[in-house]
């Protein structure tokens, strides 16, 4: 079952969010939940455990790809190991589908890291199509 994230529950998100975004701490995510930043996050519960979560937005500025605005964009979407490829990961795509819907997109996005192929397969599995592939450069400019 698809639910949204809580007070009550926001810990065991932040704790998934670090196994997916490994670069950041649990801390981190909970602070920049209580500054309103992660408003639509959601987890998935089996068994009265939850399993995975699922990180949406709703984007105005452009969205590769796309040609409309505003756009559904799946920011994040992770299942525990041991509950993959068992339906859970297109059933949160399916509720992101009909999230956006509500929310005035006509499109979903998405993206994943050049190397990251396990989650280019899924993502072509479940219908989404290939907008452009890019690399991003950074530049430091402290003397």
């Amino acid at each position: 079952m698809i639910t949204e994230v809580t007070v009550e529950n926001e810990t065991t998100w932040a704790e998934m969010c670090v196994v997916l975004w490994p670069n950041h701490t649990s801390e981190e995510f909970l602070n920049a939940r209580k500054n309103g930043e992660y408003r639509n996050e959601f987890l998935y519960s089996y068994s009265e455990k939850y399993i995975g979560f699922l990180s949406l937005s709703i984007r105005n500025d452009y969205v590769e790809g796309t040609s409309t605005s505003p756009v559904g964009y799946v920011e994040g979407i992770y299942v525990l190991p041991d509950y993959r490829n068992k339906g859970i990961a297109k059933e949160f795509i399916s509720f992101a589908k009909e999230w956006a819907l509500k929310n005035r997109c006509k499109e979903l996005a998405s993206d994943c890291e050049i190397n990251n192929l396990d989650s280019f397969e899924f993502h072509k599995k479940l219908g989404f199509k290939e907008a452009n592939r890019i690399i991003c450069f950074t530049m430091d400019l402290k003397k």
